[in-house]
């Protein structure tokens, strides 16, 4: 009686052993990967990609125009005209999206109908919408480094000087806007309501050219995706200290993250995207790194389907190589965008 007692507490402790094993290495099995490809003939460069979660599109600025996709077919809908941009960002309650370009163009994000365009100074780059105050960062290597437009009507709130040179955003929603300053290696920190810059969140050599930006909103942490080292700085958002240091690949230009997963992610020109695991507010781990194509690196989150789209280029069958940027490297085609007729390449990865 002891002996098949003894029996059967074994066979529990392994099958619950196993069923532990198989629940930790469950992700594993079931990777993220490259699901769609689309192709499209154009010319000009590119830069950031956005996806308008609500009205379900994806935008695309190339050469002098922003190109409109159906977030879900990625067939075309589309174009914004005479918007030679770098990011597209769009104010949900007002139902107007704009573009970093100069001037700014502002459109009806329903209809896509050009409703104005709003001057501004500096050499427009990055961009962001803020929900709580409901305005529009367009982001500047120049000064002014930051100007403010109101989502409901385009008129220009103010600017603001970063402190350096801006790239990829995020806000809480709570007051707070987070900045990566690339030429000064930190993170800037702006109250929304007073427009001004409360905190340099110093990334103290860990992570240098801050390019890409996640935000854990919840538990109130960023993810600093740096260019040199190759590396993924996690900190605070509340005070800045840094909580950990994760490696990423070569040439990242793009971030985020997925509160519905607890998973950041970065972009890389070397044809890469990591994807690291929040395992709790206090342990992270590089969880994949998918091979996606050269110069993938600017991404977008599709809420709806958890899946992280990334656009490029590649030259047109027959044409010069001359014409495609070399993948990855430090910046690597980061103003650059001109570019003769090629395929712009869309690209869906996801599980």
């Amino acid at each position: 009686m002891k002996t098949n007692t003894l029996r059967i507490g074994i066979v529990i402790g392994l099958s619950a052993a196993a069923s532990a094993a198989f629940s930790q290495t469950a992700p594993a099995s079931n990777p993220y990967r490259v699901l769609k490809t689309t192709q499209t003939m154009g010319t000009g460069g590119i830069d950031y990609v956005y996806a308008d979660n609500d009205n379900r599109r994806l935008y695309v600025p190339r050469g002098n125009q922003v190109l409109v996709f159906d977030l879900d077919s990625l067939k075309s809908v589309g174009a914004i005209p005479n918007a030679r941009a770098h990011g597209v960002a769009v104010d949900p309650k007002a139902q107007h999206g704009f573009c970093s370009s100069s001037p700014v163009v502002m459109w009806d994000a329903k209809t896509l109908e050009t409703i104005k365009t709003i001057e501004v100074q500096g050499r427009p780059d990055g961009i962001e919408f803020e929900p709580m105050t409901e305005r529009i960062y367009v982001f500047s290597h120049s000064q002014p480094n930051a100007t403010v437009i109101e989502g409901k009507d385009g008129s220009v709130a103010g600017t603001i000087d970063l402190g350096g040179a801006p790239e990829q955003a995020a806000s809480d929603g709570q007051g707070h806007l987070y900045v990566a300053i690339e030429d000064r290696d930190n993170i800037a920190v702006v109250d929304v309501k007073t427009l001004k810059v409360t905190a340099h969140y110093d990334l103290a050599g860990k992570g240098g050219g801050p390019a890409g930006l996640g935000l854990d909103v919840k538990n109130r942490i960023l993810f600093a995706m740096c260019h040199d080292p190759q590396t993924c700085v996690v900190l605070s958002a509340d005070d800045g200290k840094i909580l950990a240091t994760l490696p990423i690949r070569r040439g990242t230009d793009g971030g985020g993250f997925n509160p519905a997963t607890m998973e950041a992610f970065s972009s890389q020109g070397d044809g890469t995207l990591t994807i690291i695991k929040e395992i709790s507010p206090t342990s992270f781990e590089v969880e994949q790194t998918v091979q996606t194509k050269p110069r993938a690196k600017t991404c977008t989150l599709d809420t709806k389907n958890n899946q992280i789209l990334l656009i490029t280029t590649e030259p047109a069958p027959g044409a010069a190589s001359a014409t495609t940027p070399p993948p990855g490297g430090e910046r690597s085609g980061r103003r650059g965008r001109g570019g003769g007729p090629g395929m712009l390449d869309i690209l869906v990865v996801g599980r």
